[in-house]
This record gives structure tokens, C-alpha cells and sequence, in this order.
């Protein structure tokens, strides 16, 4: 598609991967007529354009990334100083106690990396002012120097990324709370740390398998990668004095500042605002509008919310094909199919449409812990008198479609990414055949500023799994956790198979693929004969195969991080298992205190009167340990049936929407784009709670991925993923704020006015009745 715009002749390509690419043909004639006096900023972008269009290497690099990456790199500045380490410890020790406390709690409040990017650059240049040029000898052979010289954007760049990987939560601590909590039985703490430590590496030695394919090829742009990015650039423009990065920065913190004040009216003051239910407004006491309109509880339709937790910064990230296929999910799931259930023939059962919790016959929750008997087995007698479970319908269509689309994420790649992953997989054995980086095989521009640095070798990869498997199969063949050691084994192979290919659903579409609830229901099936099954094994084999992917993911996308900051990767490697060394010991502290503090609140033994130590992950974990271990998947799908065909209709579609993007190749439907696995998995969505946002996100999506960037493309390239970053640190500190001043002591709660109703805060009083 061809496109006139100030001078400039655009094409617009979409590749089979379903990505797009804009490249610049500016004629060189027109640039004599443009006004001289434009800032540094403005007058880089024209040159990065033009050099576009000199110079092949650049060319080669997507448009969104030659606006946003720097290619201007200087080897030689320090990256691993005693600043960097004194920061990134300083980071990660709150960050990874506060995501570990929050997972008990029932509102909290989170540890933004932006934030961490944000202070840990001016933290770090008032470092650089006030610690002294000083040598210290350790020893004969190691020293280092206090105050090497300024503050650079590289160092704040590897704090961030050092923060990325410690300061977080751990999927570990999930099966230790939920042994202890409701079966009484404490880990061996060194046992702990170590299988926490071991889950996490075998991710980021899974990350080498994927690097391959996804981490040097240019095509793979990573959203969420640049946008940090931009924000390092701002940032680094702003030091040097650039009248934009001054700006840039000027608009960033107004927007953070903005964002902050407002959202302690959604949050708090005016609650309201967070779903607004239009149809409610019409017909308050109308129980049909009321279900219909409202977001929290009913269907959403044609609902908005001011709130960005509902929206999220997914808008100005993901491709805009990707919220389209988003879009039309929530529409068939919650605007089609539910009101199909509740007054159509679509389902017989029409209890707990919108829960996701298990029933009896009679709509009555089931009583899941009358099933256990004292050795934690199935208690068959009692499950006899109380019949088989019950699924509510949109909990049973949300595990269909979460099948169909684990499927489809491999099958997807295989029609559509073969020939991208093939060319890398050539790639790699050249680069194998000539002794040379992999990164030297790719001619674009980022690509040979990086070959000044030496790759990590796949050695190293291959040291950190066999060091993390050996440690995990010690664990388990010894019986120190609830699952058995060849579970182990399954776990990994099914790692290995799935982290390239969705990590390149994430590389392309910055959208992640929950698999969560597939490990779960395999494992079922794997031990339903076991004589000895143990609720938490489900817990810890979802830990061990849950981070072979996600922290694959997060691992790639820091490096690409440091591919886009021209950092070294050797470097950036180190700073990642740094993180987690320091992290994790600080994530079991966590979990310690909040179970020696906060137990009997956990265990159901008191109620705590702020409602805020309730526990609900570890509540929905042990769900699933009844419904998949201790019931079995057989008996769970005993009256469900047609929940198996998921997996077939997850291998099915991707071929057929293959078939008709080959018969059709130039069809305006774009049939490449039509992406199932994105589909499916919006499909597998639950929105029983909340489903106010999706409807905001896509007219905000339509804003920002579609009209800004079509027609209003400078300002979108200079300010999207700016403002991006500074909304949701906005949000987040607004958060910490509402949790520190109204609910870190005594709970204070906000009065109840028009805009905080006590019935319903969407005034849909009918549905509040019923």
C-alpha cells in the first residue's frame, strides 16, 4: 500500500509472520526546502531516515526500532562499577519482598521497573557526585575503582535489568505456602532456596535454545524491550542536554505526576469512574440491563473504565492486528456466549456461569476438603455421596479454548514462522562452521555494533541447566518435595519444546501465552494412577515447566535490552544471575515472615478484619490441586467430554487460516494476521470478576496503534512508548501511595457518596439485589 505523507513515499508491508514494516523513500531533493532550525532530536530522525536509505545495514533494522535505538556506542564505558552494584542490591531487596508479600494479599500494591529506571538514573548520578575517585586493592590481582567518571545511561541500563530479574516474585513459593498452609508440612529451607534457585535457571538456560532464532534476527522487535528503551534514550538525551530529550522527559513526568493524582479517584475517591455502566445509568433497577452492562459481575457491553489497571499499557504495545483479534474474542465470549448460556439453550447447567469454582448439582459450591482423607487421598466413598462436579459454562469454555491454544502456538509457527526460524537455523550453522558469532551473520547495524562484544558461549547455558536439573532431580529422587522425579523429566522436555515458539508469538506481538492450567492438567493425567498423590506436586510441576518458558521470556527480552543499549551480553548475563541470587533468598524471607505472621488468617483460622490476608492465589492453587490430582482429570471430564476436542480444533485451525492466506495471498481480510493463538487464548479469558476493560482497550488501541501511528506518526514515535512507561509508573506509585496512607495501618475506608454507592458503585442496583 502506497501512501503520500510530507514528501515521504511510504510502503506498508506485512510479512507471513504477520508483522509490519514501514520503509522510508524520501526523496533527497526535498530535504533543501525544510526549515534548518529543528532540534537534535528532529534533525537525527531525518538523518536516521536518510541513512535508511544509504546505508543497506540500516535499512535492514524495522522503522519502529531505527527511531527509537541509538547507533552510536562507545566500548569502552564502564558497565559492572561498584555503583552498579550498591544500586542493583539497594532495587532488588524491596522489589522481591514486596511482589512475594503481595501474592497473599488482597489488594497490594506493585513494584514498578519503570520506577526502578526512573530513580536508579538519578540515584546513580548522585552517586557520581559524591563517592570519591578511589582505587581499592582487594588483594593482588583485583581492584576496583569507587567513582569511575559520570553516570552513564549503560549503567542505569544494567540496574534495570538486574532489578528485572531479582526483584520479583517466585512461582517456588506457591507450592511451599500451599504445603504448609493447608497440610501442615514445612520445606527444609535449603531445600527451598535451592529449588527456587534451580526453577528460575533451568528458564534461563532454556532462554540459550531460543536466542538463536529470536534475540539477533531484526525482525524480532520485542515491544516491550523498546519501550524501556525509549525511556534509556529520553533519559540519555535529557543528561546531554538535547532540547528534546529535555522535553521528553518534561512530558514524562507531567504524564507520571497527571496519572498519580487521578487514579486516587478510580481507586479510591470515586470508584465509580473504574466502570462506567451506561446501561445501568438507564434502567438502575432492570435486572436484564443491569447483567448486561455491567463490568463488574455482567457482561460489559459498551461499558468503559477510566482506570488503567483495566487498561493497561498493552495499548500502545501490542500491534494493532493483535488488539483487533483480542477484541473480537471478548466480543464472542462475552457479549455472544454468555447471554447464550443465561437465557439461551447453549449450556443445561446454568449455575456459576460467571464463576470459575467447582458445584454440586444443586448450584451449591462444592466442598472440595471433604474429598481428602488423612493421607491426602481421595476419599471415594464421600465423592460418591457427593457426586461429580460441576464446571460453570464459561469456566468449561475458557479451559477448552486455553487447550486449543497451547496447540496452536506450535502450529502457528510451523506454517507461518518456518521460514523465518529456518533461515536463523541456518544462520546458526554457519556461524557454528566458521567458528563465528551468530550475531556477525546478520548484516544490520545493531548487529555488527554488537559484534565488538564476545557472546556468551552456549556452555555457559548448558552449565547453568545441568547444575539446576541435577539439583532438582537430587530434590525429588530424595522425596523432599510432593512430586515424583520423572515428573521432572516431562516437565523439561515439554519446556524445551514450547519456549521458541512462544517466545516468537512474544518477540513479534509482546502478547505471552499463559500455560498454566495445561501443566496442571498434565500432570493429572501423568500420576492419576500413582498409588501416592500429593495435592502440591500439581503446584511444583507447574513451577519447574511454567519457568522453563516465562522466565526464558523475561530473560531474552532484558537481553534484547542490552542488544538495543549496546550492551555487553557477557555482562548482561552475569547481572541476570546476580539478580536472582540476591532475589531469591529474599523471596523465602518473604514468604517465612508472612507464614509465621499471618497463618491463621491464611488457614481460615481467623478472619482478618481488613480483608486483605486472604490468600486467594494460594485458594485458586489448591483448587486446581483437587480438580486435577486429587479428583483426576478422568473424573473431571467424565461429564465433559468435548473439552479433549480443544486440542484438536487448536492443530486444525491454524491450517486452515494457513490455507486460505495461500489461496488468497493478497486478499484485503490479511488472513496472515488472523493469529488463532491469540484468539483461543482471549477466548480461554475469564471475566467473571471484571470485564470492563477490553472495550476501553480497543478504543484506546485504535487511538494509539492505529490513528496516531498511521497519520500522526511523528508525535507517536516520540512520545508512545514514553508515555507508555510513565502512565503506568503513574499508576503504580498512585497505588503504593492508597496502600500506604489507607491501608499499610488502619484501613481507612472511603465514605460512601454518589460516586462510591454502597449498594453498587456502578449503580446497577438490580444486579446487587440478585
Amino acid at each position: 500500500m502506497l501512501k503520500q505523507q510530507d514528501g515521504d513515499v511510504k510502503t506498508l508491508e506485512i510479512d507471513d509472520a504477520g508483522t509490519t514494516s514501514e520503509h522510508n523513500i524520501e526523496s533527497i531533493g526535498t530535504r533543501s526546502t525544510r526549515e534548518v532550525s529543528k532540534s537534535d532530536d528532529d534533525n537525527d530522525d531525518e538523518n536516521n531516515s536518510i541513512s535508511a536509505e544509504l546505508d543497506p545495514d540500516i535499512a535492514e533494522l524495522p522503522k519502529v526500532v531505527r527511531e527509537v535505538v541509538s547507533f552510536q556506542n562507545d566500548p569502552s564505558t564502564p558497565i559492572l562499577t561498584f555503583r552498579y552494584f550498591i544500586l542493583s542490591i539497594i532495587f532488588i531487596i524491596p522489589g522481591a519482598f514486596i511482589d512475594t508479600m503481595n501474592s497473599y494479599r488482597t489488594t497490594s500494591a506493585a513494584y514498578s521497573i519503570f520506577f526502578v529506571q526512573v530513580a536508579s538514573h538519578w540515584f546513580g548520578k548522585w552517586l557520581a557526585k559524591v563517592l570519591p575517585n578511589k582505587t581499592i586493592h582487594l588483594g593482588r590481582f583485583f581492584k576496583f575503582n569507587l567513582n569511575p567518571g559520570p553516570w552513564t545511561i549503560k549503567e542505569t541500563a544494567m540496574v534495570t535489568i538486574t532489578a528485572s530479574s531479582g526483584a520479583t516474585g517466585s512461582l517456588g513459593t506457591n507450592a511451599l505456602s500451599l504445603a504448609e498452609i493447608y497440610y501442615g508440612e514445612t520445606v527444609n529451607p535449603a531445600v527451598a532456596l535451592f529449588f527456587m534457585w534451580s526453577i528460575v535457571f533451568v528458564g534461563y538456560s532454556y532462554a540459550g535454545i531460543a536466542r538463536n532464532f529470536l534475540l539477533y534476527d531484526p525482525q524480532f522487535v520485542w515491544p516491550q524491550a523498546l519501550m524501556q528503551t525509549t525511556l534509556f534514550q529520553t533519559q540519555d538525551k535529557s543528561d546531554r542536554d538535547s532540547i528534546q530529550g529535555s522535553k521528553q522527559m518534561k512530558v514524562f513526568f507531567c504524564v507520571l505526576v497527571g496519572v498519580c493524582i487521578w487514579h486516587f479517584f478510580p481507586e479510591y475517591i470515586w470508584p465509580m469512574t473504574s466502570s462506567l455502566a451506561f446501561l445501568c445509568w438507564v434502567a438502575p433497577e432492570n435486572y436484564v440491563a443491569n447483567f448486561i452492562g455491567s463490568g463488574l459481575g455482567g457482561m460489559g457491553f459498551m461499558n468503559i473504565t477510566l482506570d488503567w489497571s483495566n487498561i493497561t499499557s498493552s495499548i500502545m504495545l501490542y500491534p494493532y492486528w493483535v488488539q483487533v483479534v483480542q477484541f473480537i474474542a471478548f466480543v464472542i465470549s462475552a457479549w455472544i456466549l454468555i447471554p447464550s448460556v443465561k437465557w439461551g439453550g447453549l449450556s443445561n447447567y446454568k449455575y456459576g456461569l460467571m464463576s470459575n469454582s467447582l458445584f454440586m448439582a444443586n448450584g451449591t459450591k462444592y466442598p472440595t476438603q471433604e474429598l481428602l482423607t488423612s493421607d491426602l487421598q481421595l476419599n471415594v466413598t464421600r465423592y460418591e455421596e457427593l457426586g461429580h462436579v460441576h464446571l460453570g459454562a464459561q469456566r468449561a469454555w475458557n479451559m477448552f479454548f486455553d487447550y486449543a491454544a497451547y496447540v496452536s502456538g506450535f502450529v502457528w509457527v510451523v506454517v507461518f514462522g518456518y521460514s523465518s526460524l529456518s533461515s536463523s537455523f541456518k544462520k546458526l550453522v554457519k556461524s557454528r562452521k566458521t567458528k563465528g558469532s551468530l550475531s556477525l551473520q546478520y548484516t544490520d547495524r545493531l548487529n555488527k555494533i554488537q559484534s565488538a562484544y564476545k557472546e556468551v558461549p552456549l556452555f555457559w547455558y548448558l552449565i547453568l541447566f545441568l547444575c539446576s536439573f541435577i539439583t532438582l532431580l537430587v530434590i525429588l529422587a530424595t522425596k523432599k518435595l510432593f512430586m515424583p522425579w520423572w515428573c521432572l523429566i516431562i516437565g523439561l522436555v515439554f519446556g524445551s519444546i514450547i519456549v521458541t515458539p512462544l517466545a516468537w508469538l512474544y518477540a513479534l506481538s509482546n502478547f505471552q501465552l499463559a500455560i498454566g492450567t495445561f501443566n496442571e492438567l498434565l500432570y493429572g493425567y501423568m500420576i492419576q494412577t500413582q498409588s501416592s498423590r500429593h495435592p502440591a506436586g500439581a503446584t511444583v510441576y507447574g513451577a519447574i515447566a511454567g519457568d522453563a518458558w516465562y522466565r526464558a521470556q523475561y530473560i531474552l527480552q532484558d537481553q534484547k535490552i542490552g542488544h538495543y543499549m549496546h550492551l555487553p551480553p557477557k555482562a548482561v548475563f552475569f547481572s541476570q544471575i546476580f539478580g536472582e541470587l540476591i532475589g531469591v533468598p529474599i523471596n523465602y524471607a518473604a514468604l517465612r515472615w508472612v507464614l509465621s505472621s499471618k497463618m491463621e488468617y491464611l488457614n481460615g483460622t481467623k478472619v482478618d478484619h481488613l480483608h486483605q490476608w486472604t490468600g486467594q492465589a494460594i485458594v485458586s492453587y489448591h483448587t486446581n490441586a483437587i480438580q486435577y490430582v486429587v479428583l483426576g482429570p478422568s473424573r473431571l471430564f467424565k461429564n465433559y467430554q468435548v473439552l479433549p476436542y480443544g486440542f484438536l480444533v487448536g492443530a486444525i485451525a491454524p491450517i486452515v487460516i494457513y490455507a486460505m492466506y495461500r489461496l488468497f495471498p493478497k486478499s484485503k481480510l490479511k488472513f496472515n494476521l488472523w493469529n488463532t493463538t491469540v484468539f483461543f487464548s482471549t477466548m480461554s479469558t475469564f471475566y467473571g470478576n471484571i470485564s470492563t476493560g477490553p472495550f476501553s482497550q480497543f478504543i484506546g488501541g485504535t487511538i494509539t496503534m492505529f490513528y496516531a501511528y498511521r497519520y500522526k506518526h511523528k508525535i507517536w514515535k516520540k512520545y508512545n512508548y514514553l508515555v507508555a512507561a510513565a502512565i503506568d509508573t503513574g499508576y503504580n506509585l498512585a497505588v503504593l501511595l492508597i496502600f500506604i496512607f489507607f491501608s499499610a495501618g488502619k484501613t481507612v475506608l472511603m465514605p460512601n457518596w454518589w460516586g462510591n454507592n454502597e449498594k453498587s458503585i456502578e449503580r446497577c442496583f438490580a444486579l446487587a439485589k440478585k
